[in-house]
């Protein structure tokens, strides 16, 4: 650090993003990535876009119809942002004066609390790697919760999470939705009977747009105010003329969502039954990952073999690893890798 940073951030621990390799000889498995191409209707957009002298319009109000015509919403509840890393900062500086989130979640979260000089609680899992929502119903702060949570894919049903946002209507709960989109149930349709609701989605996962940095908050008219007055007192021009028309298009391509949306759950179900079939113990995932117990032998033979994954190097999820869902050649390959592998363990390498 220089001699000119604030002191207060000589203790920061940054987020740590996975691994992007410069060249294209690994499979990638680590930062989930939808393995399938952007919706063609969407490039189309994006080529369409040429105006690129002028400023972007700052609302992003083409994307913002598109989203709220998708939910049924009006676009008074929807505001869109770089990423929604981007959204879930803006909540914190805004709602994280007091917050409540998993102690093992999205690694962003106790970063901002750090950044922003949040008091926040961070409660642990149960020991089968949970979020136990009972142990929220009676805190007093704003509560954050990953649905399907991350690293683990694990997802609540919506009418779990419903009982902890009615449980005090004066706490706001933000409920981070970024894997909704592969088997959880959203909590979209609360937010006319909630006032105290927020949902933060992204279109990097399910919408192949991660490139593209493209998220959204979804709720009440005065929240998204909030955020919206954070906004743009940061950053007014925060998705690019390109992403905005990328936005609109990949929310109106409903078709090509469902279609790849499709073959990631499929193939995941397929996986998790392989590994189970590998005796690996494999955590429920409503994601486009999955959880799986191996080992850190494990994560760095297959990186030996040329495939990245993601591990935390921490208690309690040591011996696990995170494991994006590919194609299914991709796939294949890492139970190919993974079975050759444990026939090294068994003959301690020779074959």
């Amino acid at each position: 650090m220089s001699r000119f940073f604030d002191p207060k951030y000589d203790t920061l621990e940054a987020y740590t993003p996975g691994e992007q390799p410069k060249d294209n000889v690994l499979l990638k498995l680590n930062t989930n990535e939808c393995p399938y191409p952007t919706s063609p209707k969407v490039l189309a957009a994006i080529e369409a876009e040429k105006a690129f002298r002028l400023y972007p319009d700052p609302t992003s109000s083409r994307a913002v119809s598109a989203i709220a015509k998708y939910y049924g919403l009006s676009e008074d509840q929807v505001t869109v942002g770089n990423g929604s890393d981007e959204i879930l900062a803006f909540a914190f500086m805004a709602y994280g004066r007091k917050i409540c989130y998993p102690s093992i979640s999205y690694g962003f979260y106790p970063v901002f609390s750090q950044v922003f000089g949040c008091d926040a609680e961070e409660i642990p899992l149960t020991k089968d790697l949970r979020i136990e929502l009972g142990d929220y119903m009676d805190k007093d702060a704003t509560l954050l919760i990953a649905n399907p949570n991350a690293p683990t894919g694990i997802a609540h049903p919506r009418d779990a999470i419903e009982q902890l946002v009615a449980k005090d209507p004066d706490r706001l709960v933000i409920v981070d939705e970024a894997y909704v989109d592969f088997g959880a149930e959203s909590c979209v349709p609360l937010i006319e009977k909630y006032d105290n609701l927020l949902v933060v989605q992204t279109m990097s996962k399910s919408r192949s747009l991660a490139g593209m940095r493209i998220g959204m908050a979804m709720g009440n008219a005065a929240l998204i105010q909030d955020l919206n007055t954070i906004k743009f007192s940061f950053n007014p021009y925060d998705l690019s003329r390109e992403a905005i028309a990328a936005a609109a298009a990949a929310m109106e391509d409903a078709a090509y969502f469902e279609e790849t949306r499709g073959k990631i759950i499929a193939t995941r179900e397929w996986f998790v039954k392989e590994m189970q079939s590998l005796q690996f113990e494999v955590l429920p995932s409503s994601a486009n990952f999955v959880f799986v117990k191996t080992g850190s032998p494990y994560f760095h033979a297959m990186r030996e073999a040329g495939i990245i994954l993601r591990h935390f190097d921490k208690d309690p999820i040591r011996n696990w690893v995170r494991i994006t869902i590919g194609t299914d050649e991709q796939m294949q390959r890492l139970v190919e890798e993974t079975k050759r592998w444990l026939m090294q363990q068994i003959t301690g390498g020779k074959q």
